[in-house]
């Protein structure tokens, strides 16, 4: 079998899958298991591949079909040009995440300690110290599974962390200048309505919000006061129908309220600094 066939069968067993980047995902595939790159592709598509080859070519093309996400079978994302691991315990990060450690970055400074609340795969509070030099930081997250895929990935990337488990602050003993959160914030009722590689294969707990999308947020802006240092920072990411609700919950304890946008044009970062 040559490049060239074995990849216009992947192609033709996702587009029937209706597998929405068919052609991306069948060509991501290849080049994860033949190590083959583009510009060699268009070179050499008659060049034959090992048996072993099209074997796990085709098994991984088969749980594709099935809409396992494609980051769960090559077991990796880039985020803010980071790579990181992930399996089915954690949520796959998402571009607009990079919004929230971006507006992160602008305010934190050396010497300051992070908390990243719902760490999952510690995307978020690793790229915030690998970009950004001198920082302390800790992770939390209620799944222990999640916790090992977010230790991996700083032992990957030679990055110093804690990580904690707890239900949010439950288990937290110190206070931060900076608390960031990405928490599950989709309404119970809307979980069954997302496309399939969510609904069926993404960490259920990393999603549901409750009946109204807002149960995390009344908890993380209720108890983090307690949590932060003098004019200390809470960052938040949204739903883009949330921004309203979670600034309004914000009001009491802090100030300079601010909302930002994504690349869409869609509410997508909360952010305020805690009352004197």
């Amino acid at each position: 079998m040559t490049l060239g066939l074995l990849l216009k069968s992947g192609k033709e067993k996702l587009k029937k899958a209706q597998i929405a980047e068919w052609e991306l995902d069948a060509w991501f595939l290849l080049e994860y298991v033949t190590g083959c790159t583009r510009h060699a592709y268009l070179l050499h598509p008659e060049q034959e591949v090992t048996e072993l080859q099209e074997q796990r070519y085709e098994e991984l093309i088969q749980k594709r079909s099935f809409h396992i996400p494609l980051q769960y079978l090559t077991g990796s994302q880039e985020f803010m040009g980071l790579s990181f691991f992930v399996d089915e315990h954690v949520l796959i990060p998402r571009q607009d995440t990079e919004i929230l450690v971006e507006e992160a970055l602008r305010y934190l400074q050396d010497g300051m300690k992070v908390l990243d609340m719902c760490t999952g795969s510690g995307c978020i509070l690793l790229s915030v110290l690998k970009l950004q030099g001198g920082l302390c930081g800790t992770g939390v997250d209620l799944s222990e599974e999640a916790l090992g895929i977010a230790r991996k990935n700083m032992e990957n990337l030679g990055i110093t962390a804690e990580f904690l488990q707890s239900d949010l602050f439950d288990r937290v003993r110190e206070r931060y200048d900076c608390i960031l959160s990405n928490p599950p914030y989709i309404c119970t009722e809307e979980l069954d309505t997302l496309m399939e590689e969510v609904r069926f294969y993404e960490p259920r707990m990393a999603l549901d919000g409750h009946a109204d999308g807002l149960y995390y947020y009344r908890r993380l802006v209720e108890q983090s006061p307690d949590y932060l240092t003098p004019k200390g920072m809470l960052f938040l990411e949204i739903g883009y129908q949330q921004a309203e609700a979670v600034c309004g919950m914000m009001e009491k304890d802090y100030k300079d309220i601010h909302v930002v946008k994504d690349l869409a044009g869609l509410d997508r970062v909360v952010y305020g600094s805690l009352r004197e």
